[in-house]
């Protein structure tokens, strides 16, 4: 069964990008690709506990199980060596995408105190947008009494859009809640 966004996507924003930016052919029009979410841990260097929990976490939040970030070098002001273990990180695409982006556009978002619009500068140059959460208990499936640490998560989504200008609005037309100017 399609998500009721990757539907609304075929039948009214594919039509309405190609009229805005003028594409000849809808496989033109810029599509979503992947949503990566990514948990920073830091704290996992002293505390190995710390990634089971985030791991937990991260698995209810995306519906599929994390995977391990190891550090690329040895840096001795923070104490790290390369190859130990210092976040984790989900790849989302196809149905689960799909879903997770309805989540966090209609029940994620609104959660989030004090929350004026998601930033309009946070695209990468060639389309890309990432959201930066401060907490994890946001999402509905997270029982705030069952975790250990509040923590936050980086959610980058990854378009086929070739400029800012056309990533931006493929993610309003999604629904994403953009702060005003």
């Amino acid at each position: 069964m399609a998500s009721r966004l990757k539907q609304r996507y075929r039948e009214e924003i594919v039509p309405r990008l190609m009229q805005e930016f003028g594409y000849k052919n809808q496989m033109q029009a810029p599509r979503l690709e992947t949503i990566v979410l990514n948990i920073g841990l830091g704290e996992a260097i002293r505390e190995p506990k710390v990634l089971e929990a985030a791991a937990g976490d991260l698995a209810q939040i995306s519906g599929q199980r994390p995977i391990t970030t190891k550090a690329k070098s040895s840096i001795a002001g923070f104490h790290l060596r390369k190859g130990v273990a210092i976040g984790l990180m989900v790849t989302l695409r196809g149905e689960r995408m799909y879903h997770f982006l309805d989540k966090l556009v209609n029940a994620v978002l609104p959660r989030i105190r004090d929350f004026q619009g998601a930033s309009r500068d946070s695209f990468d140059g060639r389309g890309n947008y990432s959201l930066g959460i401060r907490e994890q208990i946001v999402f509905p499936e997270i029982d705030y009494d069952k975790i250990d640490k509040v923590r936050g998560l980086q959610v980058c989504i990854v378009t086929t859009a070739q400029s800012d200008e056309e990533g931006r609005r493929l993610l309003e037309l999604l629904g994403m809640p953009f702060s005003r100017k």
